[in-house]
């Protein structure tokens, strides 16, 4: 499972021009699923990213988690995280998962996120053509595979 976060002072998802999720301070956090991701990855990115220190204490150094700042989680699926583009110029998603084991890996994500921050993450819809947007803070941008854990 490999996800980007992005720390952000707001995003939001918007679909068929209504705006699906929103969020203040907080991270938008984009998931990729593959097939031989398991509910083992899925805890450990999550405690992961409920704890890891991105956000800038009193000195502005980046000491405090989205706990810590009482911030917000926006999840938006993104297959394309896992696009090979060893061979030519179009991008081959071969190894991102099938919206049969995708769907419940982000769901689980999902619930197991909120429950580690204590809040509702916002959320996209798996599959819709979503239009995300977001205002970077800092710019803070985190990538992190489960399969590379060492």
């Amino acid at each position: 499972m490999r996800i980007v976060i992005q720390r952000v002072k707001e995003a939001s998802v918007t679909i068929s021009g209504n705006v699906h999720s929103s969020i203040g301070q907080g991270m938008l956090i984009l998931v990729g699923v593959e097939d031989r991701d398991s509910a083992e990855d899925v805890d450990w990115l999550v405690k992961k990213t409920a704890q890891l220190r991105i956000f800038d204490d009193e000195n502005g150094v980046m000491n405090r988690s989205v706990i810590d700042v009482a911030g917000e989680a926006l999840v938006v699926s993104q297959f394309t995280l896992h696009a090979s583009t060893k061979k030519g110029n179009r991008p081959s998603y071969i190894r991102a998962s099938r919206p049969e084991h995708a769907v419940p890996m982000y769901e689980l994500f999902c619930r197991e996120l909120s429950q580690a921050i204590g809040k509702e993450v916002g959320t996209g819809v798996f599959g819709a053509d979503m239009q995300v947007a977001l205002i970077n803070d800092g710019p803070v941008t985190i990538c992190i595979d489960s399969q590379n854990r060492e």
